[in-house]
């Protein structure tokens, strides 16, 4: 299968890298190269892969699937319902040395970066990236367009709404909710339920922003 990443930033490289091992493994997924509006950075190689062009030129690109390659959720989420409505054939990146439990229900979209851990019973909706070296335990639902950190760690029984982000070494206790396009800082823990729209920080976690709702997300 022929992979075009969209975005050519830091976080694409890791993409592109977990792409390039799994090619190593089973010989089927093909990363051909990626597309990215910053127009300077058209033909350069990175981790040997060509920046083929902008956005715009996706449809000139022969291509079987596309991975979204941005870390931003806002901006992802909006590319990954744009994409879809053209029909495109949004694929999983998922590391090789991933532990995924036999009984995980995986959307599309999904990004597993190394050395992540998800275990039984757990549903991870659509465009999600669950980042380096993160844990989602059992029984969890994590909707559309979420970003668990690198090092974060999600406990039993965790609910995390749309959009919502937790962030680098962040802890959620098990049975918590984490809410609609909610950010949980680097390093917190979440004891009690985190409201929608709102930013978190400390140990325990606490709201110290309420974000206004009207952001041009498209969830």
């Amino acid at each position: 299968m022929r992979i075009l990443i969209i975005g050519a930033g830091g976080h694409a490289q890791v993409v592109a890298d977990i792409l390039l091992q799994r090619q190593e493994q089973d010989n089927r997924t093909q990363p051909v190269g990626y597309v990215d509006d910053r127009l300077s950075l058209r033909g350069q190689y990175l981790l040997g892969l060509p920046v083929l062009g902008t956005l715009s030129d996706i449809p000139k690109i022969p291509h079987d699937g596309i991975v979204i390659a941005i870390g931003d959720n806002a901006t992802r989420a909006r590319l990954f319902a744009s994409l879809r409505a053209r029909g495109e054939n949004l694929v999983n990146a998922i590391h090789p040395s991933t532990v995924i439990s036999r009984n995980v229900h995986l959307g599309v979209g999904v990004m597993f970066c190394a050395g992540t851990v998800v275990n039984s019973g757990t549903v991870i909706g659509n465009n999600v990236i669950v980042n380096t070296n993160s844990s989602v335990d059992h029984h969890n639902y994590v909707d559309d367009h979420v970003h668990i950190a690198p090092g974060a760690h999600l406990g039993g029984n965790v609910h995390v709404e749309t959009g919502g982000f937790v962030g680098i070494g962040a802890s959620v206790t098990p049975g918590r909710t984490v809410g609609t396009w909610a950010i949980v800082g680097a390093g917190a823990v979440v004891t009690e339920d985190i409201p929608a729209w709102t930013t978190s920080v400390g140990v325990p976690a606490r709201v110290i922003k309420y974000r206004d709702t009207r952001e041009n997300i498209a969830a």
